[in-house]
């Protein structure tokens, strides 16, 4: 259901840093005031997140700097997102840049609602789209903090006496997240919530990932004052209650997840960005689309997602089985995921229907970049006849697969013996439970750590979360168990796991950064430095 509508209307310009200038309409309080009005008030807060700044812009970066993933952009390993982004070593970035104002003006609409609506409110409806405010205010920092770090700290609008803001420090921004929550929490409807807004729950899952985060992070939980032990209890806390909602469940096939014709607002989403092909102009499927793969005539879409083939043989050197020779055959996938996450061969659709399209590890050829990385297939627009270059598939940003993955890993660290009861059902979707069932399930709480963080990999890629869940767990982790198994194949020449004859290298696979100032957060952007006069 496509509920979010695109408001054509005038803007004004603030001369401020973290770009906050919003459209007159967010910041009249009479919209705040009736049902009927602030309805379209709320559909506006969410429109904010699906932007090309907010959305297609912050998957690209998230995704790319999140070490897992690839981008065909550029067409060659010298190419500047392959350097920079590609690379873990993002510097000033365009497309980083922008996200950094997208996701300021979200809050700045954000903030106009939550400076408006009086709370607690008579009116439920009313009181939602404030619950609603807190939730995307919260979501939209958790986003800015992940991605950099210490950040100015919002929480009011923008005057002639207030332009500039310093940076609050990263333990400032999520205790104000984990605040907006519990308050998002007490405000936003439940069962009774609209189809295709987020319920109460939704902050519920949000507060989980922050408090794991802090669990992982020393640094934040101590200034914070909390305990490794405290943190790990709260974020159990969180996500149980929306286990014990009943609110959620699996689909039964993972790849329904991303194929909006088999459904959308499904049984296993938490929050789903709507996305409408005429309201949001979504470049969605253009830009993450394979070469060929739709419509009926050139240059309608890009295929800038790949993921990396370090990555994709690492994946399948767990979930499957080599055998000897050489191609596709040569290993067999025991992961029933493999389907609706990659994609490496397809009939084209322009514009020799007859022609075959192959990559890696369909194709063998290794004479440039693009041929030597399978593409992403989870955001690939599903309707090959479809002649635009818009999309109209939604995105799912939390979902049930996510959080039992979450309580199986806080369970773990807890010792409460629960971990299987949430992982199993995960497992058994994907087929690879039982017989094909990972040894360290059952080696112990080290072991299992290990692994489970592996299947966030697995289960999530190319969503947003990759760099959350690589990075939470500090500097060396990162290094050793995503960083290195991407740089150790390509600088050994290892041979890949599907041709004896070709070999991870250099001038095909980027290598990534294992400095510790560019591969754990971005730097603030040029443009905020140059505006924010209380920025050092």
């Amino acid at each position: 259901m496509k509920t979010l509508k695109l408001f054509l209307i005038g803007s004004i310009i603030l001369f401020v840093g973290c770009d906050l200038d919003e459209n007159p309409p967010f910041l009249d309080d009479s919209i705040y005031q009736d049902s009927q009005s602030i309805i379209g008030a709320r559909d506006g807060i969410f429109q904010a997140i699906t932007t090309y700044d907010t959305q297609e812009r912050r998957l690209y970066v998230e995704n790319l700097y999140g070490g897992l993933m690839q981008t065909g952009k550029g067409g060659r390993v010298t190419a500047t997102d392959q350097v920079s982004l590609n690379a873990l070593n993002p510097g000033y970035h365009t497309d980083a840049e922008s996200l950094w104002d997208g996701l300021y003006k979200t809050i700045g609409r954000a903030n106009g609602a939550i400076n408006a609506i009086e709370l607690p409110n008579d009116n439920t409806t009313i009181q939602d789209v404030g619950g609603s405010a807190l939730f995307v205010r919260a979501w939209s920092y958790f986003k800015l903090a992940e991605l950099w770090g210490d950040i100015p700290l919002w929480l009011e609008l923008p005057d002639a006496d207030n332009t500039n803001k310093a940076k609050s420090t990263a333990v400032e921004v999520y205790t104000q997240i984990l605040q907006d929550l519990e308050d998002a929490v007490l405000y936003m409807k439940g069962e009774d919530q609209d189809v295709g807004y987020p319920k109460k729950w939704a902050a519920n899952m949000m507060a989980a990932k922050v408090w794991m985060k802090m669990a992982t992070t020393p640094a934040l939980r101590d200034a914070a004052g909390y305990s490794e032990t405290d943190c790990w209890t709260n974020a159990y806390t969180e996500a149980k209650k929306v286990y014990d909602s009943g609110q959620y469940s699996l689909l039964p096939d993972f790849a329904d997840l991303f194929n909006p014709y088999n459904g959308e607002n499904t049984s296993e989403s938490i929050f789903e960005l709507q996305i409408s092909l005429d309201a949001a102009n979504s470049q969605m499927g253009r830009n993450f689309t394979p070469w060929r793969y739709k419509g009926t005539g050139p240059n309608q879409h890009f295929g800038w997602f790949r993921v990396k083939r370090t990555f994709h043989d690492y994946h399948m050197s767990i979930y499957g089985t080599k055998s000897s020779g050489n191609g596709l055959a040569s290993v067999e996938i025991h992961d029933l995921r493999y389907p609706g996450t990659y994609i490496s061969q397809y009939n084209q659709a322009y514009q020799n229907p007859n022609g075959v399209a192959k990559v890696y590890p369909s194709g063998n050829a290794d004479n440039n970049m693009g041929a030597t990385q399978p593409y992403h297939f989870k955001f690939t627009e599903k309707d090959r006849t479809s002649m635009t270059q818009y999309g109209q598939q939604n995105i799912v940003d939390l979902r049930y697969g996510e959080l039992l993955l979450m309580l199986a890993e806080i369970s773990n660290e807890l010792g409460n013996g629960e971990e299987m009861t949430y992982l199993t059902p995960v497992l058994t979707r994907a087929g690879v439970d039982g017989t094909y069932a990972r040894p360290e399930w059952t080696q112990g709480k080290d072991a299992f750590r290990d692994a489970i963080m592996d299947e966030y990999k697995f289960e999530l890629l190319g969503e947003g979360y990759d760099g959350f869940h690589a990075r939470r767990r500090g500097y060396d982790y990162f290094l050793n168990n995503t960083i290195l198994r991407n740089n150790d194949p390509i600088t050994n020449g290892d041979k890949t796991l599907y041709y004896s004859f070709r070999t991870y290298a250099s001038n095909r696979d980027v290598l990534f950064s294992t400095s510790e100032d560019e591969v754990m957060l971005m730097p603030i952007p040029l443009a905020e430095i140059n505006t924010n006069q209380l920025l050092d």
